[in-house]
């Protein structure tokens, strides 16, 4: 198990992060959660910058409201967390603890800087450390 802990977060990584752009309605956001199977996802600018995230628990927060009035926009936190792809997956741990999140959006190192080329959960470590 202690090898596993010095895996990259590239051998891990869910490759092909979903976006959506700002004006997205709440509502497809939603369905694309559901879809995907998946518990958040990245909002983008339109040059593919990486500007928030929405995970299920910020779609939760506004239940009550009109999810087709509402947008991306609307519900989005602007506090991204990103790692690069070769961080080990310790460091990675550490990271999620220590900020009390759940996910980490990995970003492209080039060519293009910024653009989000994978995501990395809580899930995905446990699953690792058990292989």
């Amino acid at each position: 198990m202690f090898l596993s802990k010095e895996k990259r977060v590239r051998d891990v990584m869910t490759r092909g992060v979903v976006t959506v752009s700002f004006d997205t309605p709440v509502s497809e956001i939603a369905k694309l959660l559901v879809r995907e199977c998946i518990s958040g996802i990245a909002v983008t600018a339109p040059d593919g910058e990486v500007v928030g995230v929405i995970s299920e628990i910020d779609i939760i927060k506004v239940f009550d409201k009109d999810w087709d009035k509402l947008t991306a926009e609307d519900v989005l936190s602007s506090v991204v967390r990103t790692i690069d792809p070769e961080t080990t997956l310790r460091k990675a741990a550490d990271i999620m603890r220590d900020l009390n999140i759940h996910r980490l959006l990995i970003l492209s190192l080039r060519p293009a800087y910024g653009v989000p080329i994978g995501i990395l959960t809580a899930s995905d470590i446990l699953r690792a450390s058990l292989e």
